[in-house]
């Protein structure tokens, strides 16, 4: 009986010491409840996940976009024309390519236009002038029939390219050459300052004074008073004579 006892004592004590280490393991795995600053940082961290986030697609998407010419189907090359005649072989190459149903192969024909500061009556004034006279742009996928539409077309006289083989231009030449447009914008981006009618070293023609029909050498410009010095050869002696922008020519 005593033994028993004893017995059932033993096992009583291990019960309730089993008993008792697991209830403590248990209270270490519980989360603890923060309070006070703790819980306060929760919150603001919770705070913090609610605020708007703007993605770099959206940021870039508010911004105007640019579209370069480079970037449109096709490449682009150079075809030498008629000089004088550019815009009538333009006309005669798109009247081709529309009859010919190769709007799918040759996309765009241009002529390179630049800003020119000339002075007319004294007054000075900024017109377009063909960048390259005797040249056209031309957008295409360039094959045997492309080739042969734009080639024959009556005033082209070649294609501009090392070897036998046309060279389509790269973007820096396209970017420079053809006008960048920022898209959704009312007017193009404004281009750098245009270019002077004259140039240093440029050979002009003396229209009149006592140097009329003569010629020289440009050698000094000066835009705010509408001159050039011009470096004539006079009794085999080459002397500067000033004169304003109206009184000379291009040769």
């Amino acid at each position: 009986m005593s033994s028993y006892s004893t017995e059932d004592a033993l096992l009583g004590e291990t019960e309730t010491a089993t008993d008792t280490e697991i209830t403590d393991a248990g209270a270490m795995v519980e989360p603890p409840t923060l309070t006070g600053e703790e819980g306060g940082a929760v919150a603001d961290a919770s705070a913090l996940d609610d605020t708007e986030v703007i993605g770099e697609d959206e940021l870039l998407a508010e911004e105007p976009r640019v579209e370069s010419p480079y970037d449109r189907p096709g490449q682009w090359f150079v075809v030498h024309t008629q000089s004088g005649y550019e815009k009538k072989v333009k006309q005669n190459l798109e009247a081709r390519i529309s009859s010919m149903n190769m709007e799918e192969r040759i996309h765009e024909v241009v002529i390179p236009m630049e800003d020119v500061v000339e002075f007319k009556n004294g007054k000075k004034q900024v017109v377009q002038k063909k960048m390259f006279p005797g040249y056209l742009l031309v957008r295409c996928e360039l094959d045997d029939d492309s080739w042969y539409v734009i080639r024959n077309t009556p005033g082209v006289t070649g294609f501009v390219g090392q070897g036998a083989k046309p060279s389509p231009l790269p973007r820096r030449d396209v970017e420079s050459f053809l006008q960048v447009k920022a898209e959704g914008a009312e007017e193009a981006p404004k281009r750098g300052k245009p270019r002077l009618e004259y140039e240093m070293g440029e050979t002009v023609r003396i229209k009149e004074g006592p140097f009329a029909d003569f010629s020289g050498v440009i050698v000094e410009i000066n835009e705010d008073q509408l001159k050039v010095k011009v470096l004539v050869n006079i009794f085999g002696r080459e002397t500067p004579v000033e004169l304003e922008f109206s009184q000379v020519a291009k040769l």
